[in-house]
């Protein structure tokens, strides 16, 4: 087993990876735009032409964990993401772990395993997430298609608090648990020969948003959100099939 991570984007997200490989004996490299003053941090951040960087490890598994800002019309994150393969291909990578999201699933009703249909969209954000996948697939990478995160600062009580939100109360939530996804994650790397090329990483639990983010806010003592409509709706974006190896979900969302 080739136990050495490089975790490109070390927020919310990608900070507890690189903390779980870590305490599992891994050699760990956790870059930001910006390096913290620890024994894990690392710089990485895109200019605008060219890679700043001070990665070294070689044949380490490279996990893209930027957070979804990166995918905002203004910044440069497909620039990042291939430059980023380039040198995880030139540090002979043992594998390549993009964090993409089940965003890019069309909005239509329906049950969407790994082989539902792709949105076919206008929206620029989807457009990027459809090709950061293409190009981490075509370098022979992997893909988690991640549902809306849930977790520690990361409470839907409070985020969703006394919103507008433009669904309706009846469509059914998919999100998942960071813990979840973290464990997802290093499942996925311990086993990386035998891993399918994508997956879903979301909880099994799909209540209806109104009932879901009613109870978060009753227990934050937050104002509940309003919604545009009472249509009966039914996105369900399944995430079972990493099951088969060996991986539950553990935490309520």
């Amino acid at each position: 087993m080739h136990n050495k991570l490089v975790v490109a984007g070390a927020g919310w997200l990608g900070m507890p990876v690189a903390q779980a490989a870590a305490a599992q004996g891994w050699q760990v490299q956790a870059t930001r735009r910006q390096p913290h003053d620890d024994e894990l941090s690392r710089q990485l951040v895109h200019d605008g032409k060219t890679l700043v960087h001070n990665v070294s490890l070689q044949q380490a598994f490279w996990l893209c964990a930027m957070p979804p800002g990166a995918r905002r019309e203004d910044s440069n994150y497909l620039e990042t993401l291939e430059a980023t393969l380039a040198l995880a291909t030139e540090l002979q990578m043992s594998g390549f772990l993009l964090c993409s999201s089940t965003g890019v699933y069309a909005d239509a009703d329906g049950h969407y395993t790994e082989q539902g249909a792709l949105a076919a969209t206008d929206s620029r954000r989807q457009r990027i997430l459809q090709q950061a996948e293409q190009l981490v697939l075509s370098h022979g990478g992997k893909v988690l298609r991640l549902a809306g995160l849930v977790g520690p600062g990361r409470e839907p009580g409070q985020f969703i608090a006394g919103k507008a939100l433009r669904s309706s109360a009846q469509e059914r939530v998919n999100m998942v648990h960071r813990d979840d996804v973290v464990a997802a994650i290093m499942c996925v790397m311990n086993q990386w020969p035998q891993v399918r090329a994508v997956y879903n990483i979301c909880s099994p639990a799909h209540p209806l948003k109104r009932d879901y983010y009613q109870a978060h806010c009753a227990q934050a003592g937050t104002a509940p959100p309003s919604f545009a409509s009472d249509d009966s709706k039914a996105r369900i974006i399944d995430g079972s099939a990493i099951e088969a190896l060996g991986f539950s979900y553990q935490h309520a969302i």
